[in-house]
C-alpha cells in the first residue's frame, strides 16, 4: 500500500472542499487517513486460506454455528462504511476448524473496497474451497452508510444478504433451522 499516495489524494480531497490543509486540526489529518487506510483496507493483501487451513477431526458432522461476528467494510461504491452482523454454519465432512478462524475469514474480506452482495459469497466460497464441508450458509445483516447519511438518508435501514451452498441448497430444513438460531 502505498501511504504517501494517500496522503497526496486526502491533501487534494481537503483542497477541493474548500479546506485549508495548513490548518491546525489538518495538518495531521493526511498522515492519520492514511494509516487508517491501511489498516481497513488490509485484507486486499490477505489470503483467507491462511485461516482455514488449521483443522481437527471430528466423528460427527452435525451443523456447526458461529453468529453475531461483528464486521465492518468499505463501500466500493462511495468509500464509505458499512458495518453490521455475519452468521456462519457449516456441515463438517470430519474436520472443523478453530472457532475464531470463521470471524478471521469474515474479517479478511471485509477490509477490501466491497459491496456486501460479493462478500458473502467470497466468505461461503472461501469456507467451502478450503474446509470442503458438505455445505455452508452465510448470511449478513448490514446498515451501509452510504444509504443512511447521504441519497435517500435512511437511518437504520439494514441489508440482508445470504447464500447457501452444499446440503444448505438442497434441505430447507437445515436452512430453517439455521435462520431460527441466528435470528
Amino acid at each position: 500500500m502505498d501511504l504517501q499516495k494517500i496522503e497526496a489524494g486526502v491533501k487534494l480531497i481537503l483542497e477541493g472542499i474548500g479546506e485549508d490543509i495548513l490548518r491546525e486540526g489538518l495538518i495531521e489529518t493526511p498522515k492519520r487517513v492514511a494509516k487508517m487506510y491501511e489498516e481497513i483496507f488490509s485484507g486486499i493483501t490477505r489470503d483467507s486460506k491462511k485461516h482455514l487451513t488449521k483443522t481437527f477431526t471430528v466423528d460427527n458432522n452435525e451443523m456447526i454455528i458461529e453468529k453475531d461476528i461483528t464486521l465492518y467494510s468499505m463501500c466500493e461504491h462511495h468509500l464509505m462504511p458499512f458495518y453490521g452482523k455475519a452468521h456462519i454454519a457449516y456441515i463438517p465432512n470430519e474436520k472443523v476448524v478453530g472457532i475464531s478462524k470463521l470471524a478471521r475469514t469474515v474479517e479478511v474480506f471485509a477490509k477490501r473496497p466491497q459491496i456486501q452482495e460479493k462478500l458473502t459469497c467470497q466468505i461461503a466460497d472461501a469456507i467451502m474451497e478450503n474446509l470442503n464441508p458438505l455445505g455452508v450458509i452465510v448470511a449478513i445483516e448490514a446498515e451501509h452508510t452510504c444509504m443512511t447519511m447521504r441519497g435517500v438518508k435512511k437511518p437504520g435501514t439494514k441489508t440482508f444478504t445470504f447464500v447457501c451452498r452444499g446440503e444448505f441448497e438442497k434441505n430447507a430444513d437445515l436452512k430453517n433451522t439455521f435462520f431460527n438460531i441466528v435470528k
